[in-house]
């Protein structure tokens, strides 16, 4: 794992460290999936929403979820993104733990989100376009082991259709240059991971993990999805 992240609040930058940040940029290189440059297709297959309920919740792995929950919270609609675990025990919900990689935890976002304003459909077009990249097998940029591994977990069987004929759609469509190796499992139980990981993108822009693979993300979302885009982030935590 390289991420330069401790398991306690931010750790302290000084001189030695700013340097070897710098003599080690290679190893930080911008993490974004390569077809970044331009939104994957819309999804072609309509489905009627599941009711009509004032808000959704969707469950993404995509990675380290610093920058996931980082990139939906700029999403318009999304009123609440959840970093934490998912796919494990509860016993084995805890950072260091699932750190390991034997716990079937995987890093993920609880996204709750107003289907009246972008639709869960938006929201996996918004993963497969800047948030993840999904040709990425239990890794993602810098970091590996199957905590990393890309999932969507579906909370119903609608999201489970929409979810199964977009990754079909964008495999016939040949949209990226290796093999989508997204999985697409019924959702189990989410469990938040610890205050300090919360809003970590917008409360350390500067920190270089997230400077180097995460805030270009965010740039590509205003870039490629500049209706969806919401320049105040909508944070987990208070931010005064």
């Amino acid at each position: 794992m390289l991420k330069l992240r401790s398991t306690s609040p931010l750790v302290s930058w000084g001189v030695p460290a700013a340097i070897a940040v710098a003599a080690g940029v290679a190893l930080f290189a911008t993490q974004l999936p390569a077809h970044a440059d331009a939104a994957v297709p819309v999804p072609a297959a309509a489905f009627a929403p599941a009711d009509n309920a004032a808000s959704e919740t969707a469950i993404l792995s995509g990675g380290c979820f610093w920058g996931m929950q980082g990139v939906y919270e700029h999403v318009k609609g999304v009123t609440r993104v959840v970093a934490g675990y998912t796919g494990g025990a509860a016993s084995t919900a805890q950072y260091e733990i699932v750190s390991t990689g034997q716990t079937g935890h995987a890093e993920s976002v609880q996204i709750t989100f107003n289907p009246k304003v972008i639709s869960y459909a938006q929201i996996l077009q918004i993963y497969f376009s800047v948030a993840a990249d999904p040709t990425e097998l239990n890794y993602q940029g810098p970091d590996s082991g199957t905590q990393y591994r890309s999932e969507i977990w579906y909370a119903d069987p609608v999201q489970q259709k929409i979810a199964t004929a977009y990754i079909a759609q964008l495999t016939a469509a040949h949209t990226f240059p290796a093999p989508i190796v997204v999985r697409v499992d019924p959702a189990r139980p989410f469990y938040q991971a610890e205050g300090y990981h919360q809003d970590f993108l917008v409360r350390n822009p500067d920190y270089p993990y997230i400077a180097f693979n995460d805030i270009p993300k965010v740039q590509n979302l205003q870039q490629l999805f500049p209706s969806l885009y919401a320049a105040t982030p909508v944070t987990l935590l208070p931010t005064s």
